[in-house]
Parts: structure tokens; sequence; C-alpha cells
């Protein structure tokens, strides 16, 4: 239903993610079937942490649900998220290198295992509290995954190729009925909970899965995290902001405002298409920028990420200043 937070003005059903799981599932393992079929190879394998992702994913899908259908606090979900994740170290999935991030490179498991429950925590509540407007989390996730897609076909490793491949498909169906559905005709949808929590786990398993070193596997690549933070900078970087301020200004962490990037771009007069495009264009250009600054230039990690959180400062704070001058006018 419609309130002072939301910029709809209908209401709308938000069961739109119910859908997200069970057709990256049936579409993999179809896909699967079909191409071992023709090939004659055997490339549905199941490892321990496959097993131990499509479990997690299944309390964070069920979580979702029940959060759009009737509702759950916030500190149910954040548990929840925590038991999912904790499953993923215990699996043997975890970050093992920061390759010189800070100056870090290889870690102990006593530290990567927790880091890695924050970073999966962390993405899932990201995309989660960026789904403002039509078609924001769903493009950047679509995004992401687009990176994520490359990089594992580049890797052969084509289980995880087809499960994202099918889950940008189911994707794209739902943004059309996101963004161009006619709510008074009963054809527009929100994704909910189910959803963004959903889209927001899978990221961040696949963020952990490309950024883990596994020297008997792939060769070392410096570059494997830089791409990981890469795929997700925006929503990563705006709850960084988001929190920043609510610890600053002594607001509850959970509490909901309207002080991500979405909302200052719709109190500058632009609607929501052309706040979704904006974001969008902002998402590949910090994806160009970055891939410049380590191939072309050949910046490290940390200044590169560094780079990036002061241009998102320095843009949010020209936005801050155009939205005071504009009230200014406003009331003169």
């Amino acid at each position: 239903m419609p309130n002072q937070r939301k910029v709809h003005k209908n209401a709308i059903p938000r069961l739109g993610g119910v859908c997200f799981m069970p057709s990256m599932i049936a579409t993999g393992i179809i896909a699967l079937l079909v191409y071992d079929g023709i090939t004659g190879d055997q490339h549905v394998t199941l490892s321990l942490w496959s097993c131990l992702f499509f479990i997690s994913l299944l309390l964070i899908y069920a979580v979702g649900i029940i959060d759009d259908l009737i509702g759950l606090d916030a500190t149910t979900k954040f548990f929840v998220q925590i038991v999912a994740a904790t499953l993923m170290p215990l699996s043997g999935l975890y970050i093992n290198n920061l390759y010189g991030f800070l100056g870090f490179h290889e870690i102990p498991a006593y530290v990567g295992m927790p880091l890695t429950v924050f970073i999966i925590v962390f993405i899932d509540n990201a995309i989660n509290l960026i789904d403002g407007i039509d078609g924001l989390a769903g493009g950047l996730a679509l995004l992401g995954l687009s990176g994520f897609l490359a990089c594992f076909i580049s890797e052969e490793i084509w289980t995880y190729a087809i499960l994202i491949a099918g889950l940008m498909g189911v994707l794209v169906a739902f943004l059309y009925f996101n963004m161009q559905g006619d709510p008074k005709k009963g054809r527009k949808i929100f994704m909910g909970d189910s959803g963004s929590l959903t889209l927001g786990f899978i990221l961040g398993f696949l963020f952990i899965k490309l950024a883990m070193y596994k020297p008997d596997i792939i060769p070392y690549d410096s570059h494997r995290l830089l791409l990981s933070f890469t795929f997700l900078v925006v929503p990563v970087l705006d709850v960084v902001r988001v929190v920043c301020t609510r610890i600053l200004h002594r607001r509850p962490l959970f509490d909901a405002d309207k002080n991500h990037i979405h909302h200052k771009l719709l109190r500058c007069g632009m609607n929501q298409h052309l706040t979704l495009a904006c974001i969008l264009t902002l998402a590949v250009s910090f994806t160009i920028i970055n891939l410049l600054l380590a191939n072309v230039f050949g910046w490290g990690l940390t200044f590169i990420v560094l780079a990036d959180g002061l241009l998102y400062i320095a843009l949010n704070y020209l936005l801050n200043v155009y939205i005071r001058r504009q009230h200014k006018e406003t009331f003169v």
C-alpha cells in the first residue's frame, strides 16, 4: 500500500520475487541436462558449497516470502541472514585472499570466515535497501550478474554461468512488468523482499565465489576481488554512506529513511525512469573507471576503492547542494 515513504500511488502486489529462485533452478537444470545430452559430457556436479548454498538460499527465500505476506521485524531477518551466510564458510567457501587490499594478501580462516559472513549479509541488505524505485534493484542486479556471467564463462565454470543466465532471464521478464506494467489494469508488480533478499544473497555468494583464491584450480589473479567489488559498487557504496550518516546522526541503523541516492535524484526533480537511467549509467561508469585504473594506470585495489568512495561522496555532496539551493528558491 502507498505511504509517505513510497513513491507509487496505487496498491501494487509485491510478490514478483517469488518466481526468481524457482525459475533460476528450473531453467538451470533443464539447460544443463540438455547440454549434457547433446555433448555427452557430465557437467552436472554438486559440491558441498553448492548444496549448502541452495539450503541457505531457501532460508532467505522463505524469510522474504513470509515478510512480504505477514511482515517480519528487521532483527529476525538479520538473524536468518547471518545463519544462512554462515553455512558458506562452513562448506569451505570463504574469502582467503585480499589481493593487496590495505596491504593484506593471504588471510587465515579465522579472519576470512567471519569476513565472508559479513560481506554476504552486507550485500544482501544493500540490494534490499536500494530497492526503492521501479527497476533499480533489478537493473543493478542485472548489471552485476552480467559481469559475473562473463567472468565464469571465461573460466569455463558452466554450472554457475547457466544458473546466472537463468536468473538474468527471469529478471528481464520481471523488469518489463515492474517498469512498464499498468497498475490500473493490475499488470504491475514489485519484487518485494522475496526478490531483493534472494537477489542480494545470490550476488553475495557470487562475490565470494569469484573472489576466493583457488591455487589448485585457477591461477592467481589480483583483479578477482576488484571485479567482485566493481560489479556491485553502487549498492555497496550507497549503503555504506547511508549507514555512516545514520551513525553520525545517532539514528537506529535499521530505521527506514529517504536518504538513498535515488531519493536525492527524485528530490532534484527527476522522474523514476530518469533516476533509474542515471544510477545505471553511474554503475557502468564506475565499472569502466575501475577497469581503466587497474589495467591502464596500474592502480592497486586500495586506491581504487578509496577513489570510488571519494567520487561517490562528492556526487552526493553536489546533489545535497543542488537540493538545498532548489529548496531555498522554492520558498523565495
